[in-house]
């Protein structure tokens, strides 16, 4: 008996061993349950020839085509003076003919391969498409024949709505699975019709009356209609009920979470002292209707006797950091602690100065010349020594300081706080769920919880992996900030524009401002720590080769000392640089006294100089579409008009769209939809930016809206009547397994 359980080699046929196992341990397909759910990425219309449009040399080609030329041409093998045959094809596509070559020593090989191939003859070839001779051909060809029947009366059966003789369950459309060198799609397609054609029908995790209020298919039916389908319409509700079934099940585990929490209690944080009003009298400026409004759900959220789990996203530039802060004066009001947790020190000493700044005399609690509402900010990073942190640790303990401001270093064991009442992590997505939870877990009760981000993420993202968090969004700029303008500098087209590029750093830097240089490479091919590096996936999410050569900080750094920034102060910033150098650099910055900065994604976040109007981009397309708005957002901050050039050697395509998008618009919101469409969830969350796979498999945030708004609604219906999942028992245990799993990490990055 085979049964979802069974080894995957039991359905594989006469595979030999390198194939089963490349199955196994490269595509991870291990069971025949694993098999019959690894889906096809898209499908061939078996009736019709391929059409194929703008072959590029080296692009492997999957095609419908038909055989128009064949011939064997005889000649001799000048490495042994033997006679040898060639056999020359010429397959018709809708597009270039494509030739294939077959070798053989052998004349009856030679014919066998011309008589299978004999003209009409129609089939599904792959092979590398290179030019030969002025003429395309597929190298290394393989191919699955149609019969004479099936290639000859194919189309004119179907009109005439009768089923023709089929070759290995040749329908209408043909599925190509995702496959790997080794393995091809169509190994996997008789695998899997195997497969369908073996297993008995399970019982569905989902109950029909579910089924039938939202109208999806049962589980068989699906399986059978993904790979074996006569339409599109078949295809089409197969997807849909296999999305819908992630969907559910995400949504319940994001809903068991929420419930959860809110069962956990919180201690109250409203009123108390003075701390957070004598701070709003002295603010220099007027909060924004947006902060106010935010400012004011947070509140309500600190009153409750449950935990807040707030997700607080907002342009660069929108006043986050300021709502934040009025929530840690708010708790510390209270007689309870707040912790800032940040991806990198330049972060936090970034955080740590300006909120100090902010705070004034009110930042003095303890010190001679603070206000009598004052309280304590202390910071804690990797780099400091055990002398330099016993201080700040002991007025943690004691409760002495309100505020603490860190890295990593504030989830050690050795920081203990006195009463911490609200945890704010920056940039969320640089932390896993362990990571938040070892801060939490220093409190006594369950604290309250406010995340932040300056990646604008999309109603549907957050819906799907913020699930648990209420969002709030600053959508307006703090008046002041200045427009920017972005320009696309395409080098492969212009390389003279390059010296334009340095002399417009010149200029800005003549007119007493600063500027920043931005590479994807430290030296070779060392990486920014923490940097995301994008690179371009192929269509089945795969990176594509990088370029063999990216601009390097050092290197730059080097070349524009030496040349057209010979007479300019220039610094670097790197995260291979000591944080005592990298505070230096960025003080010197701040204080005028360094004209450009050539750095890594390092400056990605919390960098705040207001004389610094220009930001040059090397290797733009090298970034991701959020992580260039995001960069982009460290200039004109002070006022003055901003100026981005994003520098590419890149011809037109793919890469030069995400770039002109990014040169189009300064909305966040709306640049993060071109990222989702364009680059897959993960880029959005941090995860993919070095070219990583969603963890979602069917579902795709933008394209699945309404799938994922109704399966919210069907996970909150089946909580509220049964919270323990009972009644469906397959949906329950891959609720479990997904909470186990690291996809629930990746879910909870908040």
């Amino acid at each position: 008996m085979i049964g979802p359980d069974s080894p995957v080699e039991t359905v594989l046929g006469n595979a030999d061993k390198a194939k089963r196992d490349l199955v196994v341990d490269k595509l991870g397909l291990r069971t025949v349950g694993d098999l019959v759910h690894h889906l096809p990425r898209r499908y061939l219309r078996t009736a019709e020839l391929t059409l194929v449009e703008d072959v590029e040399e080296g692009q492997v080609l999957v095609v419908v085509g038909r055989v128009v030329a064949t011939r064997v041409i005889p000649y001799e093998d000048r490495r042994t003076g033997k006679p040898a045959f060639r056999v020359e094809v010429t397959v018709e596509t809708d597009g270039p003919p494509l030739r294939m070559t077959f070798f053989s020593k052998r004349k009856g090989v030679a014919q066998w391969h011309a008589d299978r191939l004999e003209v009409g003859r129609r089939g599904i070839f792959q092979g590398k498409a290179t030019i030969f001779n002025r003429q395309w051909q597929l190298t290394n060809p393989q191919m699955v024949l149609f019969s004479e029947e099936e290639g000859r009366d194919l189309e004119r059966k179907r009109q005439e709505g009768r089923q023709p003789l089929e070759l290995e369950a040749l329908r209408a459309l043909y599925p190509l699975y995702p496959a790997i060198k080794g393995v091809d799609s169509w190994d996997l397609q008789r695998a899997i019709t195997f497969a369908l054609s073996v297993l008995d029908d399970p019982p569905d995790a989902l109950p029909e009356p579910l089924r039938a209020e939202h109208g999806v298919l049962d589980r068989a039916t699906a399986l059978r209609w993904i790979h074996l389908p006569d339409d599109w319409g078949q295809v089409t509700r197969a997807q849909h009920r296999l999305r819908f079934e992630e969907a559910l099940v995400t949504q319940l585990v994001l809903g068991r979470r929420r419930r959860a929490l809110q069962a956990q209690g919180a201690q109250v944080r409203a009123g108390g002292g003075g701390l957070l009003a004598a701070f709003d009298a002295r603010l220099p400026f007027t909060l924004t209707e947006g902060q106010r409004a935010v400012g004011a759900e947070v509140e309500a959220d600190l009153a409750r006797p449950v935990p807040m789990h707030r997700l607080l996203q907002g342009e660069v530039g929108s006043g986050k950091t300021l709502v934040a802060l009025r929530a840690m004066l708010r708790v510390v009001d209270s007689g309870g602690q707040a912790a800032l947790l940040a991806p990198t020190e330049v972060l936090a000493q970034q955080h740590h100065r300006s909120i100090t700044a902010l705070l004034g005399d009110l930042a003095g609690g303890g010190m001679l010349g603070g206000a009598a509402e004052a309280t304590g900010v202390e910071l804690l990073t990797g780099s400091m020594t055990k002398r330099q942190r016993t201080a700040p640790l002991s007025r943690l303990a004691s409760g002495e300081s309100g505020i603490v401001i860190g890295t990593h270093a504030l989830l050690e064991d050795t920081v203990q706080l006195a009463d911490l009442g609200l945890v704010v992590v920056d940039e969320q997505h640089r932390f896993g769920v362990e990571q938040r939870a070892a801060l939490t877990d220093k409190a006594g009760s369950p604290p309250h919880v406010l995340v932040m981000t300056a990646t604008p993420i999309p109603r549907t993202v957050a819906m799907t992996v913020f699930g648990d968090l209420e969002v709030s969004t600053l959508a307006e700029l703090p008046a002041g900030r200045a427009a920017i303008q972005t320009t696309v500098v395409p080098v492969a087209e212009a390389p003279h524009w390059v010296d334009r590029v340095w002399q417009r750093v010149r200029e800005e830097v003549a007119a007493g401002h600063q500027v920043y240089v931005v590479c994807p490479r430290i030296s070779g091919d060392v990486v920014e720590q923490g940097g995301h590096d994008a690179v371009d996936l192929d269509e089945d999410g795969q990176p594509l080769a990088r370029p063999p050569s990216l601009s390097a900080v050092e290197e730059v750094l080097a070349e524009l000392r030496a040349g057209p920034l010979a007479d300019v102060r220039v610094e670097p910033l790197h995260g291979r640089m000591t944080p005592e150098d990298k505070d230096r650099t960025m003080t010197a910055f701040a204080a005028g006294e360094v004209d450009v900065l050539v750095a890594t994604t390092v400056i990605e976040v919390g960098v705040d100089v207001a004389n610094a109007t220009t930001m040059v981009l090397l290797d733009a397309d090298r970034f991701g579409v959020s992580q260039l708005h995001q960069l982009r957002g460290r200039v004109g901050r002070g006022g003055l008009p901003g100026l981005c050039l994003l520098v590419t050697h890149t011809l037109p395509g793919p890469a030069r769209e995400r770039l002109d998008a990014v040169a189009a618009t300064t909305d966040g919101f709306e640049l993060s939809q071109v990222d989702l469409e364009t680059r897959r969830e993960g880029d959005v969350l941090g995860r993919s930016q070095s070219g990583g796979r969603s963890s979602l498999e069917t579902l795709r945030v933008l394209r699945d809206e309404e799938t994922i708004v109704a399966a919210r609604a069907a996970a909150g219906s089946l909580l509220d009547d049964d919270p323990d999942l009972n009644g469906v028992p397959q949906v329950a245990a891959a609720v479990r397994a997904l909470e186990d799993s690291v996809r629930a990490d990746w879910m909870e990055r908040s």
